[in-house]
């Protein structure tokens, strides 16, 4: 028999086929999509007190029997229906807009049940309708009671909705599997029947919120299941190249650094190290706030890899941020005789064909891309080493794709999005996780201030002082060239202005659409020191490291994210020097505000990663409609974090004892995590 989740809900008697178009346009495709459309907020109809005691401005349920009904209209046109209606305790009226076809319904004797706000003129009660129900309430969901409000569309009323959830729920609560083990539900959560009745139609209010609670723990236990499955399944391979101890290719990178380690990046390495020393494939999350120096130890580990006779891969997100790392990494492996490629969809025909047959034939041994790399035509010829940067923004599959471009490869998966470590374990329970908690050495804290445009003239004064001492600065914009739909600063257009403004330094432009060698060029003669002022987008993001740099200007700072913004601010502030982070910003909106005021005041990244998960929810914040990560129907990762640590528990002790979910429960549980997180399918399958 077919699971809910297999049950297209086109066939649930009141959809059909127009229907299902209007709720697939919800993420509606099946009966289990429907169930698991859970209420955004409720509205308490049950039935008011006395009507004697209403107060004017509430909202309330009333019913009555329609007595007498009149159309009138108001002087800017507006078409008004006062019904009024009989009650116990005496007449009150109800008050409809625009809505001429109720005088063809409302005939004296038919039964209303109106909920709107109350007021009160004269000494009569009007409520102004926002909902109502002609006759009797047959099913009982939409009145009389705590009422689901859901997410819809226009074609998709909240009467409807309940009708169809309600329908829903009749034909199959009672068939569903129970997901949860026995033990939880001896400690009080409800079962699965229950919770989906008291989610979708609560007694009260307390119900809906322990009905929403279980069904959270069933997602996130489902979730930690299904990486636990992931887990057992890579941890079972043995991979054929297992690296040998540290070489003189590893020390000699060491020592063409012109740094030394932190302890923290040391600690890293030798968790890394380890891992591909070991018979079985490294899965290794490694974490650290910007400027902590994760691309080092990610560049060792690329080293470690060539010295044992394979290759290496780092898959990027974007090709700005591919091109980044390859600008980066190139010069610094070259020199040890390491050969680098790039491998990006921008590539001329041409050369993209020459990068992938050298790629095949083990010319390269350390290539950089982006989804490129995980392009059916893409082959290696022994990769032993797959870097994923900006874990976040790709998938598990996508992840699963590449790594099996090898025989059972080390993989390492970074991220400089600073994620609390209860939400890592969460989102990557099948990763080991090193974490660089630290700073190099002497770094000082950037002072970070938020100006309006017209205290810029003070800043590019200040700018020419630090310039005159040799230091450098960036100035950010949110758009290349100028825009008509968007009132926005332009990099090339504040370049030519700042040309007038400082005669005396050189200025460099750099963005997105340059050729890679442009941008070398350009970068080059930053670093260098050549060019003192670089106005560019957000391509210097991540992966530039220049230690003169002490001030960084951002335009429209109220456009970017507090993830983007912290890591622009990670560009400065990398010598021993004092460093500024200018925002400049003017009449931005509340939750903008928000995010520029906690930015001005917060420094570390994991503060910063929570105040975003605050402002913004996680779906924005991990960037989840893009990203890899399972859409999850029910958890909400900020509200929901206090269950995280239970739903962990429960399923690893659960996997202790039934490893291959093979038991009559795990048998049920394989199946639902296979419909239910397609990204799993094949470690459960």
């Amino acid at each position: 028999m077919a699971t809910i989740w297999e049950r297209p809900v086109q066939y649930l008697k009141g959809v059909g086929p127009q229907r299902a178009r209007w709720l697939s346009r919800l993420g509606i495709n099946t009966v289990g999509d429907l169930l698991y459309h859970l209420p955004r907020r409720y509205e308490d109809r049950t039935f008011s007190r006395p009507l004697q005691t209403l107060v004017d401005g509430e909202t309330v349920t009333a019913r009555g029997e329609v007595l007498t009904v009149e159309e009138s209209t108001a002087r800017s046109g507006l078409k008004i229906i006062r019904a009024a209606l009989r009650h116990p305790e005496g007449t009150f009226y109800a008050v409809w807009f625009n809505q001429t076809y109720l005088t063809q319904i409302l005939k004296p004797g038919v039964k209303v049940t109106v909920t709107g706000k109350v007021r009160r003129l004269l000494g009569f009660i009007e409520i102004q309708v926002a909902d109502f129900e002609i006759g009797e309430d047959e099913e009982g969901i939409n009145s009389g009671r705590i009422v689901p409000i859901y997410p819809s569309t226009e074609k998709l009323p909240q009467r409807t909705l309940r009708s169809l959830i309600f329908r829903a729920l009749e034909e199959n609560a009672a068939e569903l599997p129970e997901l949860l083990p026995p033990h939880l539900l001896r400690q009080g959560f409800f079962t699965r029947a229950q919770a989906l009745r008291e989610v979708h139609f609560p007694s009260t209010l307390e119900k809906a919120e322990e009905a929403r609670k279980r069904l959270v723990l069933e997602e996130l236990f489902l979730l930690q299941l299904a990486l636990g499955q992931r887990r057992r399944h890579l941890a079972s391979a043995q991979k054929p190249y297992p690296c040998r101890p540290d070489g003189p290719l590893v020390q000699q990178f060491l020592a063409s650094l012109p740094f030394t380690l932190t302890p923290a990046q040391e600690r890293a390495w030798r968790e890394i190290s380890r891992d591909m020393e070991s018979p079985r494939p490294m899965h290794r999350l490694l974490q650290g706030d910007v400027g902590a120096g994760k691309t080092v130890v990610a560049a060792l580990a690329l080293v470690k890899a060539v010295e044992n006779g394979l290759q290496g891969a780092l898959m990027a997100p974007t090709e700005i941020l591919a091109e980044q790392h390859f600008l980066n990494l190139h010069p610094l492996l070259e020199k040890i005789g390491i050969k680098v490629g790039l491998l990006t969809g921008n590539l001329k025909k041409e050369l993209r064909w020459r990068q992938i047959a050298a790629i095949a034939r083990g010319d390269i041994d350390v290539v950089i891309g982006t989804h490129t790399l995980i392009q059916e035509e893409v082959s290696f010829h022994r990769l032993g080493l797959v870097v994923i940067d900006e874990q976040h923004r790709f998938g598990v599959r996508q992840r699963t794709i590449l790594r099996r471009k090898g025989e059972a490869p080390d993989v390492l998966v970074m991220t400089a999005t600073p994620i609390p470590r209860t939400l890592a374990l969460t989102l990557y329970g099948d990763l080991d996780l090193s974490v660089i908690d630290s700073l190099p050495p002497g770094r000082q804290p950037v002072k970070t201030i938020w100006i309006k445009p017209s205290a810029l003239p003070r800043v590019y004064n200040f700018i020419r002082q630090e310039a005159a001492q040799g230091n450098q600065a960036f100035f950010v914009c949110p758009l290349i060239e100028e825009s008509e739909e968007l009132n926005a600063q332009a990099a090339s257009k504040l370049a030519e202005e700042l040309k007038k403004f400082f005669p005396e330094f050189q200025i460099g432009l750099l963005h997105g659409r340059l050729k890679l060698e442009e941008k070398e060029r350009v970068m080059a003669a930053f670093r260098s020191g050549e060019i003192k002022l670089l106005v560019t987008t957000s391509v210097v993001e991540v992966g530039v490291d220049v230690p003169n740099a002490t001030v960084m200007v951002i335009y429209d700072a109220d456009r970017f994210g507090l993830a983007q913004l912290h890591q622009l601010r990670g560009r400065v502030g990398r010598s021993d020097k004092p460093s500024y982070c200018i925002l400049v910003a003017d009449k931005v909106t509340p939750e903008a505000q928000a995010r520029l005021k906690a930015f001005t005041n917060l420094r570390d990244g994991f503060a910063l990663a929570e105040e975003d998960l605050r402002i913004r929810g996680p779906g924005e914040f991990f960037g989840t409609r893009q990203s890899g990560l399972p859409e999850l129907k029910v958890a909400d990762l900020l509200r929901d974090h206090q269950l995280l640590p239970l739903a962990r528990e429960e399923a690893w002790r659960f996997l202790e004892k039934d490893p291959s979910l093979s038991s009559p429960l795990g048998r049920i549980l394989r199946q639902e995590i296979a419909l239910r997180f397609a990204a799993f399918r094949d470690f459960v399958g």
